[in-house]
């Protein structure tokens, strides 16, 4: 039996729908329209279905399995699956009663409030008046975003935008199922509460933090934002810790919504060995772009210490965008003592303007940098000035062929060492064909042109046999590619491939790098492997080309099984002429090249192995090894590498002729680990020199997460000195109690 009954209005009049037996499928449809009606939650079934603005005068609407009234006492009573609502607030409870002579309703057994911000409120008893803005409610509990939960013995409401709670209870933990009297893994306990919808946030008075219900921590009063606030201004957990450079250190951060798209922290922090800091990070939106600023100022060392990090980026358009990254410390040992990029080598900086199209991109750009560790030689650093290129990607064309081309130009600037300025032109065009036999063709004619001037040649990175040169020259190449992928399906033994590959290279003999005294400021790192064998220069840029004619030749065969495979590639390189452009040691200055290849191995999804090597091609000893293994699943995973060059190409630059410490090899191996189980993460990793007999790093990162915590420790040591250290370890608590905040500890 379902009854329904709307009280209120103008002149405080009842309707009063007598109880009677509906069919059932009427029933259902009635329910029906009425749930949907609910979802609305501001349409008033007396205005006709029209939304209506929540007033005084609006009138109460019940659905209930019985409805009684008593005239003498004008107390309206609705029991059984009771749904109330008035405006955009709804209440279902067991019984439900309203007064007419005090406008007050009363909701009795399991009461449930829907607010209209979404938030549900729970209760064993409810005194509702004022439109259910005002009310006293015993045994509340509401259910927060972000999982979280707020209890209290009692509460009291004001205008439907203050809680006031007594024996409030605060956490996002869950509760146990089979054991609900269990504490949960952390909460708050304070012995009232006020709870304020309308600035979206909660206020604690004579807070306890516990643990498994046991008190770690009193607060007198502090508040926290509510858990569907993403921004709210306040101070955040103070972090504490203990450094050899500051002492003991204490960071307490507050954060500042200045509006709705900026907003700022800042960040004091006390130390017990230097003078104070004080961080600032401000971060700001606009409707075409961000700007982030991190600066901090600091008595360290005696003397006034700061630093500057900005970023910003805006669109001009759809198709333009301009930005700027500025880096800048007073001082290397500054950034060291208060752990900041600790192992960074330089702070870059640049201010550019790019552009997007269809197959094309464009940018212009200024850069210079500041050198953060001894070994970087500040003078030597350059200044670019500008560095403008272009980009384009062509559509195929009635032939079937593509062009490309790339454009730039650069000026470099130092005060110790070579200053350049080039323009550079790169063009392709190529044309794909397949032959009669499942043969594949590629043929490509390919131009590097580039314009240069150069001062102080003769110093480093080039140390040329001239102060300065102004030259030009351009190296067109006409390449022949051709493969020939050979498929073999062995039913229940997979499919194999073999493709032999070759490439013919023809273009004329360009000679000595240093006879024509061209500056290298793009071509200073080499390394010869498979990955780099097949196309027209070896070198990564073209401040060093790759000339004469040549043939580039590998085999390349793969098997594929179920989920398990095989891929492999040899192949070396001939030439017609040496080229003495390629360092020692490069394995491509004789007239044939070293043999370089891969093996790449998962023979089960829980194990990868990839070993690439280059081999002298006289004696077949191993010139460069890059091997890594990997093993396990998810749960476990164990990682192993392998790194050998027998030449080191940092020391390759340094002098004329290079320093012997050039054929000392690089030799180092790398372990690492991680593992998930269940709520649990830890992961581990060391690196050791084998030339050396040392180790480089390790580091160890443990966490525990669940519904309502974080819990994590990384410990890092660093074996190696930098700035004349001895090295450096660094240890790190940290506990993040969800919507609250994170409390941490750090040992630099």
């Amino acid at each position: 039996m379902v009854s329904r009954l709307k009280i209120g209005g103008p002149t405080r009049r009842f309707l009063l729908a007598r109880p009677r037996p509906l069919p059932v499928a009427l029933a259902a449809a009635a329910l029906l329209l009425l749930a949907v009606r609910f979802a609305a939650a501001q349409v008033s079934l007396l205005a006709g279905g029209h939304a209506q603005p929540v007033s005084n005068t609006q009138p109460v609407t019940f659905l209930a399995d019985q409805v009684s009234y008593n005239r003498q006492t004008g107390i309206v009573t609705a029991t059984g699956h009771v749904e109330a609502w008035q405006g955009d607030h709804i209440v279902y409870a067991d019984k439900m009663t309203f007064d007419r002579n005090t406008n007050v309703a009363a909701a009795i057994g399991h009461v449930v409030m829907l607010e209209p911000s979404g938030q549900v409120l729970f209760s064993n008893y409810a005194e509702l008046s004022r439109n259910m803005k005002n009310g006293v409610m015993k045994g509340m509990s509401v259910r927060l975003a972000q999982n979280a939960k707020l209890a209290a013995n009692g509460a009291r409401r004001t205008g439907g935008q203050i809680n006031e709670l007594s024996k409030a209870v605060y956490s996002t933990c869950n509760v146990c199922r089979k054991n609900p009297n269990i504490p949960p893994l952390w909460a708050i306990r304070a012995s009232s509460a006020v709870q304020d919808l309308q600035h979206k946030r909660i206020e604690y008075k004579d807070a306890v933090m516990e643990i498994y219900g046991l008190p770690v921590a009193y607060f007198p009063f502090f508040f926290s934002p509510d858990p569907s606030v993403k921004r709210a201004s306040g101070l955040l957990i103070p972090s504490v810790g203990e450094s050899s450079h500051l002492g003991a250190f204490a960071s307490i951060p507050y954060f500042w919504v200045i509006d709705k798209s900026s907003d700022a922290t800042i960040i004091p922090t006390l130390a017990t060995q230097t003078g104070p800091q004080l961080q600032t990070i401000y971060r700001k939106r606009f409707n075409d772009g961000e700007i982030r600023i991190n600066a901090a100022a600091a008595y360290d060392q005696h003397k006034p210490q700061g630093y500057l990090f900005a970023h910003g980026v805006f669109d001009l358009n759809s198709t333009w965008r301009y930005g700027f990254d500025f880096n800048r410390a007073s001082s290397t040992d500054y950034l060291r003592d208060f752990n900041i990029l600790p192992s960074a080598n330089t702070l870059n900086s640049q201010v550019y303007l790019e552009g997007f199209g269809p197959g094309a991109y464009a940018r212009i750009d200024t850069r210079f940098y500041q050198a953060l560790q001894n070994s970087v030689v500040a003078s030597s650093l350059p200044v670019v000035l500008p560095y403008a290129r272009y980009s384009f990607f062509g559509e195929p064309d009635a032939w079937g062929g593509r062009f490309s081309a790339d454009t730039s130009f650069f000026n470099v600037l130092r005060q110790s060492g070579t200053s350049t300025a080039r323009g550079a032109l790169t063009m392709n065009y190529e044309k794909p064909f397949t032959g009669q036999f499942g043969d594949l063709w590629k043929l490509q004619f390919h131009l590097d042109a580039a314009v240069y001037s150069a001062h102080n040649l003769n110093e480093l990175p080039n140390f040329g046999t001239a102060n300065s040169a102004e030259t030009a020259r351009a190296l067109p190449q006409v390449a022949l590619d051709y493969r020939w992928p050979l498929m073999r399906d062995a039913g229940r033994w997979g499919t194999q491939i073999i493709e032999p590959i070759a490439q013919l290279i023809v273009a004329p003999n360009i000679g000595n790098r240093t006879s024509l005294n061209i500056p290298n400021e793009d071509s200073l790192d080499l390394q010869f492997t498979d990955a780099n064998l097949f196309g027209f220069n070896k070198f990564p840029g073209i401040d060093r080309l790759e000339g004469g004619t040549r043939v580039n030749v590998g085999l390349h065969g793969a098997w594929y099984m179920g989920g398990s495979s095989l891929d492999a590639l040899i192949g070396q390189s001939y030439r017609l002429h040496k080229d003495t452009t390629f360092p020692v040691g490069s394995g491509l200055s004789d007239n044939v090249s070293d043999i370089v290849g891969h093996v790449s191995l998962s023979p089960t999804p829980w194990l990868d192995l990839t070993y690439r090597t280059r081999l002298d091609h006289k004696t077949f000893q191993q010139r460069f090894i890059d091997a890594t293994a990997s093993v396990g699943n998810n749960t476990l995973r164990v990682t192993g590498g392998y790194l050998y060059t027998a030449t080191d190409p940092y020391f390759l630059y340094d002098s004329s002729p290079p320093p012997t410490s050039v054929n000392t090899p690089r030799n180092e191996i790398m372990l690492s680990a991680t593992t998930h189980l269940g709520q649990w993460r830890l992961s581990g990793y060391t690196r050791r020199d084998l030339q050396s007999a040392q180790f480089v790093s390790a580091g160890l990162d443990a966490a525990y997460e669940n519904e309502c915590l974080v819990f994590e420790v990384k410990f890092d040591r660093r074996f190696t000195s930098l700035n004349g250290d001895h090295g450096a370890t660094a240890l790190l608590f940290q506990v993040t109690f969800k919507t609250l905040g994170t409390v941490g500890f750090g040992a630099l």
